[in-house]
């Protein structure tokens, strides 16, 4: 990167930082610390509740989605809006009544304290997870494609958002989220107005192209247990996700509880409910553009240049050169397909047209196929090597086309991505530990300042924690399905808890709690069995009905052991 690149890099990370330090310096009660003394408006909660979404997997996961797979995960989120209604009407009303830190106070008051303790513990658990993931996301990615050392991003990442977080607390959290929000979304739209500014054709004969290669799926009414993304998985079991991640998951519940009055809460939510698809169908849409620029502009055999770079340097250079060489042969002869579709649709010529698809499907096959072999190459080079490059694609194009700063800017976006989703996870995480654990359970009758320090140790701790996580993940098939997969591992669970405790008043603590450990291990097995199968049986489940499953298996099994203990 160039010296201006370097400049907007740092620059932007530093003054986020050091802003939220500013201003949330001197001392604070516990209300300040964890509920930022309930003075956000509607729309910096919107904000918040959307950057604490929004992490750096979004950015670069999601593009290398759309290039891979269209724009068919938009359907995950159709689910999104009538979610957070729900939640506006029936949970947020039920945490103001009770003043609540965190959500899971409800529990006790509804149920006892070892259900609160148990949904406190599941959040951790996923959370704590989670939040390493936040980190490394970014880290294995700009460490790559920087040169740098990738325990080094690790730490320089979570020690700024540790830095700026554990200073302010919730109030530090909400006022660097709207800065993050504003670099985030000004830099891709920045670089989505870049990409299709550099196409060698028209817009409409992109969208064309995208379109013919099927890339515009944003709608799939086929129904399949197996497909993660269609409408009827975004529909329903994504809703149970949504459901418990906003309304349950104290990462998201902390940026609602801070609001000035239950309806700047409800309107915050809605206002994220019904701007996160536009962001997520834009940030795709970069993707499906940055995928036709590819078919008229040569891309990398791999978008991972490090590995590339190492198989030139190898014994396995002569074999490697060989397979660059039929990558660029299949390129040209793709382009000039291209190139003729384009002629035949503005020809209207279906016959022609769908010769010249067939063509391109053999030859993307055939480009699959090279590229496996040169992943064969690299393994035998490095048996360690990680050879899934879906999260490089968006960020190696960036650092191979576009200009100065606008890098530099692209970059600061992931950082900011990071930290903002991290700063939310690590100020929950610290709030939890303290209210629903060491509080209630520890140290019950000790000093306000006593607990403002404590949020504070455990908000570093988790902070420490996720670096150490991160120093030792492994690299996901897809970062953004990693972060869904952990989350539909625990979430389904932790919401029919809560939506016991809402809806079935007959249902009581001892019952819900034998239920919510039996769905827990439920779940784990049918994760770890899915596509495997048990006693016979063999399934393919996708995991996002995994939420569904968890919450009506705990609602169903309460009610059932609700009836037993009566009799």
């Amino acid at each position: 990167m160039s010296t201006l690149d370097w400049v907007v890099l740092f620059g932007t990370m530093l003054l986020i930082a050091v802003y939220g330090i500013y201003k949330t310096l001197g001392q604070k009660s516990l209300d300040s610390y964890l509920r930022g003394n309930n003075s956000d408006n509607w729309w910096t909660i919107g904000l918040s509740i959307m950057a604490t979404q929004a992490s750096a997997i979004t950015f670069l996961s999601t593009p290398g989605q759309a290039y891979e797979d269209g724009m068919r995960f938009i359907q995950f989120y159709f689910g999104l809006p009538l979610a957070m209604i729900i939640i506006s009407i029936v949970f947020i009303p039920i945490y103001y009544k009770l003043k609540v830190y965190t959500a899971y106070e409800f529990l006790e008051n509804r149920f006892d304290l070892k259900t609160r303790t148990l949904a406190a513990l599941l959040f951790i658990i996923q959370r704590g997870l989670a939040a390493g993931i936040t980190i490394y996301a970014p880290a294995i990615i700009l460490s790559t494609l920087l040169g740098w050392n990738l325990t080094l991003t690790n730490i320089f990442i979570g020690m700024i958002v540790i830095a700026y977080t554990v200073s302010g607390g919730t109030e530090a959290v909400s006022i660097t989220q709207k800065q993050q929000m504003a670099v985030m979304m000004g830099g891709m739209l920045l670089a989505g107005i870049i990409v299709i500014q550099m196409l060698p054709i028209s817009f409409q004969e992109a969208l064309h192209v995208a379109g013919k290669m099927e890339k515009l799926n944003i709608v799939s009414f086929e129904f399949d247990l197996a497909d993660r993304y269609n409408v009827w998985s975004g529909m329903t079991a994504a809703v149970f996700l949504f459901l418990s991640y906003f309304g349950t998951d104290q990462s998201q519940v902390q940026r609602y509880l801070s609001g000035q009055t239950l309806t700047q809460s409800r309107m915050g939510l809605i206002m994220n409910g019904f701007l996160k698809i536009p962001m997520q169908f834009v940030i795709l849409f970069i993707g499906v553009m940055v995928f036709v620029f590819y078919q008229f502009y040569q891309p990398p055999v791999i978008f991972n240049k490090i590995h590339t770079d190492n198989l030139k340097q190898s014994e396995y250079a002569g074999e490697y050169e060989v397979l660059e060489k039929d990558y660029t042969r299949n390129f040209e002869e793709s382009k000039t397909s291209y190139l003729q579709l384009l002629e035949a649709i503005d020809q209207k010529d279906e016959t022609r047209e769908t010769s010249i698809r067939e063509n391109l499907k053999d030859l993307k096959t055939e480009q699959g196929t090279i590229r496996d072999e040169v992943k064969e190459l690299i393994v035998t080079n490095d048996p360690l090597a990680e050879t899934r490059d879906t999260d490089y694609i968006f960020m190696r194009f960036v650092m191979d086309h576009l200009p100065e700063g606008v890098i530099g800017l692209l970059f600061a976006v992931i950082f900011a991505a990071a930290m903002s989703s991290s700063s939310s996870e690590l100020n929950a995480l610290g709030t939890t530990s303290t209210v629903d654990l060491y509080k209630r359970s520890i140290n019950k009758n000790a000093s306000e300042k006593h607990y403002v320090l404590s949020s504070k140790f455990f908000t570093a701790f988790w902070g420490l924690g996720a670096i150490l996580f991160a120093t030792y993940a492994s690299l996901f098939e897809n970062l953004i399905q990693a972060v869904n997969l952990l989350g539909s591992l625990f979430y389904g669970t932790i919401l029919g808890i809560f939506l016991v405790g809402f809806f079935m008043k007959w249902v009581k603590g001892r019952a819900v709690f034998i239920a919510a450990l039996a769905s827990q291990l439920l779940i784990l097995v049918v994760h770890w069995k899915n596509g495997v199968g048990l006693f016979g049986f063999v399934w393919d489940i996708g995991f996002l009905w995994y939420n569904a499953i968890g919450c009506l298996f705990v609602m169903a099994l309460g009610a059932i052991l609700q009836l037993f203990f009566k009799k």
